[in-house]
């Protein structure tokens, strides 16, 4: 996916089209994720589709559920989807990065390459 640390930089316009991919890719984790949570809460505990929609983003944002649970396998399902929701956004916050990251350490390795070579001379 991403080059080799013998191969040059890639030129911005290709460097921005894999960040934006990387954008596009994290957001549909957030996005499935989210969904997942909707609907767990709209037919687990029999939530209104906005209510599930509202318990769902804050449990994914990590701020914790705003209406109380009343089932049994609705609170199994809100810890699971807690525990799953910290995955999903650590994530999607490394998809996220991963390109700006890979390129400043490439960019730092050809940077030590060059030295390398000028101090050998």
């Amino acid at each position: 996916m991403f080059e080799h640390r013998r191969q040059p930089l890639l030129p911005r316009r290709i460097f921005y089209q894999r960040v934006a991919n990387s954008v596009l890719l994290g957001l549909a984790i957030i996005l499935v994720s989210l969904a997942v949570g909707i609907a767990g809460y709209r037919f687990l505990e029999h939530m209104s589709w906005l209510d599930s929609f509202v318990n769902a983003a804050m449990i994914l944002s990590g701020m914790g559920p705003v209406s109380p649970l009343q089932t049994d396998i609705g609170k199994f399902f809100a810890g699971c989807y807690a525990l799953f929701s910290g995955l999903a956004f650590i994530t999607s916050m490394g998809v996220f990065f991963a390109p700006v990251f890979h390129r400043f350490l490439h960019r730092f390795h050809l940077e030590t390459k060059k030295e390398d070579k000028k101090g050998g001379d």
